[in-house]
Parts: C-alpha cells; sequence; structure tokens
C-alpha cells in the first residue's frame, strides 16, 4: 500500500553532536542570531528562531573535545537554514562578511539563493531564501527544474540599499 506523509509536515529540529557548547554557541547563537531557549545540564543546549521550543540542539554527549566528522562518509550533508526573506540573506550575509567567517560555496538555484558553509565542527550548514514558488523555474509539463549557478553577491547585498 502506498503512503505519502501530509504535505503540511515540517522537519522540526536538527540536533547536533559538537565538540565544544561554548564554541558552537559562537557561531549559532552570536553569529547567526538564534536565542537560547535551554541549557540542559552543562552538555547540551537548545536554540530557535522566533520563540519555538528549539530548532537546533547542541550536544557533547558523545563527542566533547572530539574532532570533525570525517568529510568522506555516510552522515549529514548539510544543515538548511530557511530565512523568511531576500533582505534576512543579505544579512546574514553581511555579518559572516564582517565577521570574517569564510563561505565554502554559494549558488542560484532557481528555486532559491543559498549561502555554504561549515559550523566549527566542520557539519554543514546552508543559509537561504526561497524564491516565491509562482517562480520556480518548470519545464512544459511543470516539473520543477532546480539548477546550481553562480550567486550574484553583489546583486543580494543590493537588498540592503535603501
Amino acid at each position: 500500500m502506498s503512503y505519502t506523509i501530509p504535505a503540511q509536515t515540517r522537519i522540526g529540529h536538527v540536533h547536533l553532536k559538537v565538540s565544544d557548547i561554548e564554541r558552537s554557541l559562537r557561531f549559532y547563537r552570536d553569529l547567526l542570531g538564534f536565542t537560547v531557549t535551554q541549557h540542559y545540564g552543562s552538555n547540551a543546549v537548545f536554540l530557535s528562531a522566533g520563540g519555538y521550543h528549539h530548532h537546533i540542539g547542541l550536544n557533547t554527549w558523545y563527542s566533547k573535545n572530539a574532532g570533525p566528522a570525517p568529510v568522506h562518509s555516510a552522515g549529514l550533508f548539510h544543515t538548511a537554514i530557511l530565512v523568511p526573506t531576500k533582505k534576512d540573506l543579505a544579512i546574514a550575509m553581511k555579518r559572516l562578511s564582517d565577521s570574517g567567517y569564510p563561505l565554502t560555496g554559494s549558488a542560484e538555484h532557481g528555486v532559491s539563493l543559498a549561502l555554504y558553509l561549515d559550523d566549527p565542527d566542520g557539519n554543514g550548514v546552508e543559509l537561504y531564501w526561497d524564491r516565491p514558488e509562482k517562480e520556480w523555474p518548470k519545464d512544459e509539463e511543470g516539473h520543477l527544474m532546480m539548477y546550481s549557478e553562480p550567486l550574484d553577491m553583489q546583486e543580494l547585498l543590493n537588498e540592503l540599499k535603501g
């Protein structure tokens, strides 16, 4: 029997193993701007945007002072963080640039604009903005046609003007 998960289903949160809680907080809280909702002892913390119980969990239960996971192994490729507006993505890009935090890439995907970076433990992070669905590229039959092209960083930063 075929089953399709309900269309309203969303990914609620990501819970990451990190090697140092304070170092990870400097990234997720201080740089990206998430708010701490709860410390769970000294080995875990939960963060959110907008008061949700948590969008990101960080813990050192099995990973305190550990090195990053090998790049060429199975596991999470990246956590994708969807910002509500193109201007929000431009603000994030400027904050990263002003702090000297390196990007690992950027892309125009037709459906979205994306910035890629690694957190302090080497976990991939995508910060992205989705275009309105009516603007998504589709073929003659209505099938989605995503792609990966260079992101015009200056055009994105122009969102900060005016």
